[in-house]
């Protein structure tokens, strides 16, 4: 991308403290403040050998939800491979995690990168009797897995991964907020939600008035039903266009 000035503005980084630096160094080499406050805490599964066991199975099809879900798939699988037709990732931070893991990418969607962005692929229209595996963290939407049943498709999951709450002293951060926070930065709705409820009562009127950066149309719209005044969105969830959004953000708006 184009070199861009982020004019000293603090930008709150809330994914989990071990994904994190890669943001937050594209953001301090780009003449920004990196605040870091994990608003999510990644364990592997409870359930590691029910997970592994589905990893090994054959597959038409695999699809990666999240860069998560590749890490903690491969750590399972301790070096051996997932045997499949076909790869998908739901968007472009989850196919680099998949290349780099020697996977080739097959499917991935084409400008909206949640289950409705996949669900939309021309080539996941026709499921009759197509094996699909849905690699992806504890719970989480139906909404996937639904609809490919619905047209045909035996789907299974392989949830290798968990999301918990951190518990951390939030006053700290809100008592420099005014002079330290000038973006929010959020990449998925547990985040959001987690961020809200960490911050609580006394924060919320912080959180609400500062710029939010969310990474999906789901995301905005969950965003400005709770009340967010500032909704900005990224073309993906990757760090490269979360910094362009967060360039073209203080160029436009908050470099005044």
């Amino acid at each position: 991308m184009a070199a861009c000035d982020l004019k000293g503005k603090g930008v709150l980084v809330t994914r989990a403290s071990t994904q994190s630096t890669g943001l937050c160094r594209l953001i301090e080499s780009h003449g920004g403040r990196a605040e870091r406050f994990p608003a999510l805490e990644i364990k592997p599964s409870r359930d590691s050998d029910t997970a592994r066991s589905s990893l090994l199975q054959v597959y038409d099809l695999v699809i990666f939800i999240s860069p998560n879900a590749v890490r903690y798939a491969c750590d399972l699988l301790s070096g051996e491979r997932i045997s499949a037709k076909q790869f998908c990732a739901v968007g472009r931070a989850t196919a680099e995690k998949l290349t780099e893991a020697g996977y080739s990418i097959d499917l991935i969607p084409d400008g909206r990168y949640d289950s409705e962005g996949l669900l939309a692929l021309p080539a996941l229209q026709q499921m009759a009797g197509r094996q699909v595996l849905i690699v992806r963290g504890e719970g989480g939407r139906a909404l996937l897995a639904d609809t490919l049943r619905a047209r045909g498709a035996k789907v299974g999951y392989a949830e290798v991964y968990r999301r918990l709450k951190p518990e951390v002293d939030s006053a700290p951060l809100l008592r420099d907020w005014p002079t330290k926070i000038d973006l929010v930065t959020a990449t998925s709705a547990e985040v959001l939600e987690n961020l809200v409820d960490m911050l609580g009562r006394k924060g919320w009127p912080l959180l609400r008035l500062t710029p939010l950066l969310v990474i999906s149309a789901r995301m905005k719209e969950a965003a400005k039903k709770k009340g967010f005044e500032t909704i900005l969105q990224a073309d993906g969830a990757d760090d490269a266009s979360i910094l362009a959004s967060i360039c073209e953000w203080v160029s436009e708006d908050g470099g005044r």
